[in-house]
């Protein structure tokens, strides 16, 4: 697939790059599992960028909280066009979301309380639309301001998503458009960014904290424009005085940090921005989305992943590309002789290693083993609590009734379970009811095989890799592609005749609750 790029592309040595510290660099994200993608910007210029196997240059990833700083963008130039004031009270702009007898805290809210995630709620309020998550007709703006709010506004910091879908509903109302169609002429479009899709709530409002999916480099374009104050190929897309006001620590948000880290998690807070160490900021998503933008060295990171382990991403960012960079400024910077950036080669994500055969033959070759009625049907939804490592939010599409949560049941509500060894691979094969159609996925061996299942009527790309661990036991990994989410499927094989079984344990590689999803015997049928 041929990628256009958006963004000029240099070897990092003619923009005062060592590439030594990028090989570093890379060296340690891989150490990371599940690290997907890499991009560095300097002066402007793509100077490294890496793919773990199977992810690609093309594919759009799920950001997670990354969305916010882009519905803080919109705010910015809302206000430039004379739409809002950030200092508005949320119920004169959402009056027909208001309580009738509205307390006083929730009276003095403003559209800046919700930016700085000091709304004065106790927790995050996205957990009040749980009922109303895909009903048509529900309202989540009525369902958040109804929480009690028991602090005054802008005085306390609590991560708090549903925050920003007020703003978002707030942007839909003033200019009478979802978000992402206001964006697109304004923003979107002169960067070049095209594809980029945003999750909505019923009432067609785009949720604002989370659900815009773009590629690493549209991520990157939108780094770079932050970094250069919002201008953007001679043009003042966003006011230079929002971009510094936006991402200026306006609250402070520590401690926040686990013992022994660094405290990129307590620098403060912006408008949706992180500050970090270093007179860094970055936008911030749930395992391992980052744009880390980096004034003093004219530089930008994006890193998309699948991992809890975010602070060691960010202190591996920080840690090699402060020193990597010489203090030229882009003026002076050697043109690029080449344009060929750091990339590379041979990078993917961890996949399971053993044997591609069993000597158990035939007692496992494409036979079913029927599982105990209703295995699945105590599938984890998701957790309310914040994840430990990036304090990001409990997404709603890890909630009960979301479309992921009915992909999940889809595949792991399973009636009986087959494994066939192919010649290209490995295949899993599942049927969740007694007369259903049999599903397929295929899997490498000691290498990644991309394809699609059909799971709730909707075609999903999954990439899957499997090996046998020992004699006994099959381990498969799945990748749900443009999301950070891995599912290990271990299938442990024992008896004989017609006591042949089989252990089945589904594990996920991240999740804002449990990770085990699965845990079933089946017996062969």
């Amino acid at each position: 697939m041929t990628t256009t790029h958006l963004l000029p592309r240099a070897n990092p040595e003619s923009q005062g790059v060592d590439p030594a510290a990028l090989t570093r660099l890379v060296e340690r994200l891989d150490g990371i599992d599940d690290v997907h993608s890499l991009l560095v910007l300097r002066h402007g210029h793509v100077v490294a960028e890496a793919w773990w196997d199977p992810f690609t240059a093309a594919e759009p990833h799920k950001m997670f909280s990354v969305s916010k700083s882009v519905t803080a963008t919109a705010v910015g130039l809302a206000v430039a066009e004379g739409l809002l004031d950030v200092d508005d009270r949320v119920l004169d702009l959402l009056p027909d979301d208001a309580p009738s007898d509205p307390g006083e805290n929730l009276a003095r809210m403003r559209v800046r309380d919700l930016l700085t995630m000091t709304s004065g709620h106790d927790a995050d309020t996205m957990l009040f639309t749980l009922h109303d998550l895909h009903r048509p007709g529900g309202s989540w703006a009525r369902d958040i301001l109804a929480a009690p709010v028991p602090h005054e506004p802008g005085t306390r910091f609590v991560y708090n998503t549903g925050a920003t879908y007020l703003v978002s509903a707030i942007l839909h109302r003033l200019t009478g458009e979802r978000m992402l169609d206001w964006l697109t002429p304004r923003l979107f479009a002169p960067l070049g960014i095209v594809g980029a899709t945003w999750e909505q709530c019923p009432a067609g409002i785009d949720v604002g904290g989370y659900g815009l999916r773009l590629t690493t480099e549209q991520l990157a374009a939108l780094g770079q424009l932050w970094l250069q104050r919002g201008r953007w190929e001679g043009r003042q897309l966003v006011p230079a005085a929002w971009v510094d006001e936006m991402t200026s620590a306006q609250v402070p948000n520590g401690p926040r940090d686990e013992p022994g880290e660094p405290g990129d998690w307590s620098q403060g807070y912006g408008f949706q921005f992180w500050r970090c160490r270093f007179g860094a900021y970055r936008a911030d998503g749930a395992f391992g989305q980052f744009c880390v933008v980096w004034p003093e060295h004219d530089l930008v990171a994006v890193l998309t992943s699948g991992t809890a382990r975010t602070a060691a991403e960010l202190t591996a960012v920080l840690a090699e590309l402060g020193p990597a960079c010489s203090p030229a400024p882009a003026e002076v910077a050697v043109p690029a002789s080449d344009g060929v950036p750091f990339a590379p080669p041979g990078l993917a994500v961890s996949w399971p290693r053993g044997a591609a055969g069993t000597p158990l033959g035939a007692m496992v070759e494409g036979a079913p083993f029927v599982l105990a009625p209703h295995a699945g049907d105590h599938l984890p939804g998701g957790s309310p609590d914040a994840d430990p490592d990036t304090g990001d939010e409990a997404d709603p599409d890890a909630a009960p009734g979301s479309p992921d949560d009915e992909r999940a049941g889809a595949f792991l509500r399973w009636h009986a379970v087959a494994v066939h060894h192919a010649p290209d691979g490995i295949e899993l094969r599942w049927t969740t009811e007694p007369d259903g159609p049999w599903h397929t996925v295929r899997c490498g061996v000691g290498r990644w095989t991309t394809g699609e299942v059909v799971l709730v009527d909707e075609p999903i790309r999954v990439a899957g890799a499997a090996a046998w661990t020992a004699p006994d036991t099959l381990l498969l990994r799945l990748l749900w592609q443009g999301t950070p989410f891995a599912l290990d499927v271990t299938l442990r094989f024992g008896g004989d005749g017609e006591g042949r079984h089989v252990e089945v344990a589904v594990d996920q590689n991240v999740a804002f609750g449990p990770t085990a999803l699965l845990r079933a015997t089946g017996l062969g049928a």
